[in-house]
């Protein structure tokens, strides 16, 4: 008997998808390097608290927007970002979507490559 064949996604190539997703509340290592940047910030002053995973936004029926790190800084604004090493459509429209409804702001952070200068870019969606 021959085994199911799995339908492909359109327009990704297998080299794209992810091989699985880590288990809720679990960071992967750009998300920890980013944690510690934050503790850094913390220390410095400039960051009050922040929570990975800590909220969650409906943005429509069955539609939800969870960003990585619920940040407060030091003057009580409250901040949400996004860790990215590559954006899937889907991700990039619920964050564009989520900053227009919600009154925070929402960014997303990417390694800046050490040929670049190293540390942390930032788009900012607000």
């Amino acid at each position: 008997m021959n085994a199911p064949v799995q339908p492909r996604r359109a327009g990704l190539g297998a080299s794209v998808l992810a091989l699985g997703r880590l288990k809720t509340g679990a960071m992967n290592k750009t998300e920890e390097a980013y944690a510690r940047h934050l503790e850094t910030l913390k220390a410095a002053g400039e960051v009050a608290w922040y929570l990975f995973e800590a909220v969650k936004l409906r943005l429509a029926d069955n539609c939800f927007y969870s960003p990585d790190f619920a940040v407060m800084r030091t003057d009580g604004s409250m901040e949400m970002h996004e860790v990215k090493g590559f954006w899937a459509d889907d991700a990039r429209v619920k964050i564009k979507v989520a900053a227009e409804r919600f009154p925070f702001r929402f960014v997303a952070i990417r390694v800046r490559s050490k040929k670049a200068g190293g540390g942390w870019e930032v788009e900012d969606f607000s």
